[in-house]
């Protein structure tokens, strides 16, 4: 009779019990199955935890960017400003042939506690209409809810040429000068933030539109920069500069702009129609040796 091929297992050898591989392997594969369950139970644990630290590090550097990538008006501005006690601020309005826009802007400022007067600056061949120009002053009138209405005037230029937004004004009864283009609305509470902020920092600008520039090379003693818009400082999370579109600075600058700065600069800007705004900035920055700040807002 042929042996049989089996052997005698050591846990079964009292009761005569037969190997078989197959058998074996059956009973080890719970073990396996609940290896591989606890392994993948464990990564699970760990991609979760993963996941919060991670989303816990992308909120506190989003709120560590929020204090130091600007000042946030909603934590900090007051409630109200007076024109007397606090200065007030000079709101230069630069307009070009969008009368709409102008009514709306001037409507707009001409309720903001702080405004202690508008100015338009006007580069058109025709003057004002005298319908618009007592429009204007009917708005102010009836917008205005300070028992000190802000003084209106229209500042007339014979050439258009943007060099003319930052013109020396005569009989200014405030040092704080806000600069803004007509078809930028700033509400009032932020706007009087800003002001506040200047105040504590009046020999700089403070804005709400940032731009960098970098050094991009230089080329027989002459530097060259790059200039990026507003995704160059979301990227970077840094701004070297915030244009006068809206912004508030002295108005010391507007002299240092007209009789100081270089003709060259002014050339430029005349032959480009542009860059106006950069040039102011970067003269205040020259001037003072201190960086622009960049106030967060609407």
């Amino acid at each position: 009779m042929p042996a049989l091929n089996t052997t005698v297992s050591s846990a079964g050898a009292g009761a005569g019990a037969l190997y078989s591989p197959a058998k074996e392997k059956a009973a080890r594969s719970p073990l396996f199955l609940r290896r591989i369950r606890l392994f993948f139970n464990a990564a699970k644990i760990k991609l979760i935890s993963s996941l919060c630290i991670a989303f816990a590090l992308l909120f506190l550097c989003s709120r560590i960017a929020s204090l130091v990538m600007g000042w946030n008006h909603d934590h900090y501005y007051p409630s109200f400003i007076d024109s007397h006690s606090r200065g007030g601020y000079t709101v230069l309005i630069n307009t070009w042939k969008r009368n709409s826009l102008l009514k709306r802007a001037v409507a707009h400022y001409a309720s903001c506690q702080g405004a202690d007067a508008i100015h338009v600056v006007w580069s058109e061949s025709e003057p004002p209409s005298e319908g618009l120009k007592a429009y204007l002053r009917r708005i102010v009138q009836s917008k205005s809810q300070a028992a000190h209405k802000p003084n209106f005037r229209f500042n007339l230029n014979e050439e258009d040429n943007l060099n003319n937004r930052f013109k020396p004004i005569e009989d200014l009864r405030t040092d704080a000068i806000f600069s803004i283009d007509d078809d930028v609305i700033v509400p009032c509470h932020t706007l009087d933030f800003a002001f506040s902020v200047w105040q504590a920092a009046p020999s700089t600008m403070v804005g709400f539109v940032p731009r960098m520039h970098w050094l991009d090379m230089k080329k027989n003693g002459v530097a060259y920069y790059e200039y990026g818009g507003w995704w160059s400082v979301w990227w970077t999370g840094t701004y070297s500069m915030v244009l006068s579109k809206a912004a508030f600075f002295h108005k010391k600058y507007l002299d240092l702009y007209t009789n100081k700065m270089p003709s060259s600069i002014h050339d430029y800007v005349t032959r480009e129609r542009n860059c106006e705004d950069i040039a102011m900035s970067l003269l205040v920055a020259n001037a003072t040796g201190a960086a622009p700040i960049w106030v967060k807002g609407n």
